[in-house]
């Protein structure tokens, strides 16, 4: 099962990133958070077997033309991590 932590800059808040996200995230087998970072940018955390495919669909989603960079790194597994949430 692969984890990842993606970074995402540009015009991500104040959209409905979190809220996209969140929704794309039910066509995949991912658990997972995304949140609003006070720095302007928005963090997504998450794992599964289809974690690349969930990425490249918010990639080719309507967030595409927000996005300016994605920063992405494989993190630890996130033990207890059920579900996709939106953190405050």
């Amino acid at each position: 099962m692969k984890s990842v932590r993606a970074l995402y800059e540009g015009r991500v808040q104040g959209v409905g990133f979190r809220w996209t996200v969140k929704d794309l995230s039910r066509g995949f087998d991912v658990a997972g958070t995304v949140k609003n970072l006070p720095d302007g940018r928005v963090e997504v955390v998450a794992q599964g077997d289809e974690t690349d495919d969930f990425l490249e669909e918010i990639r080719r989603s309507t967030l595409a033309g927000h996005i300016e960079q994605e920063r992405l790194e494989t993190i630890p597994r996130v033990q207890g991590l059920r579900g996709f949430l939106i953190v405050p």
